[in-house]
């Protein structure tokens, strides 16, 4: 069997990629991953892969005098970037989320292997365009912060190429929407609300705190998000990198929109208690970079051929709390 790459193989989605490839019988694992001085590495426990090493000894390994020392590879999944939508460094996220990626997309173009890559529904901005995935809206998008833009650059780069619609190898790119799940806790401040509000109802005070609104067309709480289950994310994710006719740059969300009161509504529900939700006020960095409603158009993932249903709101929060949050706690 040939060597499937996930890079971010320690981050959120990543595990959750590696730990269903590992279900479906796939062991043959090169991961790639910088785990630093954080608790990631514990997402690795109970894997089974047959490398892991730095994006940096990744990199040396793809030119020429290191490439030798690599297996024989199929596919490269490609999550590791910095996921920071408030990382304020614009080269450190050019060097992360731009070169990287394209570094990697070079390379398998060169050697016919498979790439399947994360983008990010930031790029689509305040959503005046609205969340359609189609080639002719992606050029006129402008996100809101740097994370959304680097993200971008490489969509940009990669349709100005052609790089998804060859008729040989094509590329296939994944905007990830609101992901929540199981294997995120490392994330600090970039949890999901679900995780967070986990943490705020158990900490003795049951409350759960939610931005206010700052547009009037917006109750409290009331601002919407299409928040998508990470194993939704990850069957979507391992589709495409099997399926390797397929090129483009898809959307990963439900394609229903749900209000944040809806979500912390779910957790309360999951955990047994009644809702108790307090308004704050949010901060002025973010009140002009905040998207108030996102939600995924899903017609060309389902034209691709991907027909499984997605995981509702309360389905997804329930199975999270009750076999992976409780169990943690």
């Amino acid at each position: 069997m040939k060597t499937t790459v996930v890079t971010g193989a320690a981050g959120f989605i990543g595990r959750n990629v590696v730990a269903e490839l590992n279900r479906r019988g796939n062991a043959e694992l090169l991961l790639v991953d910088r785990l630093g001085t954080d608790e990631r590495w514990k997402n690795l426990v109970g894997l089974e892969y047959e490398h892991l090493i730095s994006p940096e000894e990744f990199l040396d390994r793809l030119h020429d005098l290191g490439e030798a020392e690599l297996p024989e590879i199929d596919s490269i999944v490609h999550l590791g970037a910095c996921s920071s939508t408030t990382e304020r460094d614009a080269d450190f996220l050019l060097r992360n989320n731009y070169a990287y990626t394209r570094a990697l997309c070079e390379w398998s173009q060169a050697k016919g292997v498979r790439l399947v890559y994360a983008s990010s529904a930031a790029t689509y901005g305040d959503g005046s365009l609205g969340y359609d995935d189609s080639d002719a809206l992606t050029p006129g998008l402008k996100p809101l912060n740097m994370y959304g833009y680097s993200k971008h650059m490489f969509d940009l780069w990669a349709l100005k190429h052609g790089l998804f619609t060859k008729s040989e190898n094509p590329i296939a790119g994944l905007k990830y929407f609101n992901v929540y799940g199981p294997y995120e806790d490392h994330k600090d401040d970039m949890r999901s609300v679900v995780n967070k509000s986990f943490g705020q109802i158990g900490d003795g005070s049951g409350k759960v705190q939610l931005f206010k609104s700052h547009r009037q067309d917006y109750r409290d709480g009331e601002q919407m998000r299409d928040f998508v289950y990470v194993k939704d994310a990850v069957d979507v994710t391992l589709y495409l990198a099997e399926h390797r006719e397929i090129g483009g740059l898809f959307n990963c969300g439900t394609g229903t929109a749900r209000t944040w009161n809806d979500l912390v509504t779910a957790v309360y529900a999951a955990m047994g208690h009644r809702p108790q939700i307090e308004y704050i006020d949010m901060p002025e960095t973010l009140q002009g970079k905040y998207q108030y409603f996102t939600e995924a158009k899903m017609d060309k993932l389902r034209a691709a051929g991907y027909n499984q249903p997605f995981t509702t709101l309360e389905e997804g929060v329930r199975d999270y709390v009750t076999t992976y949050l409780n169990a943690r706690s």
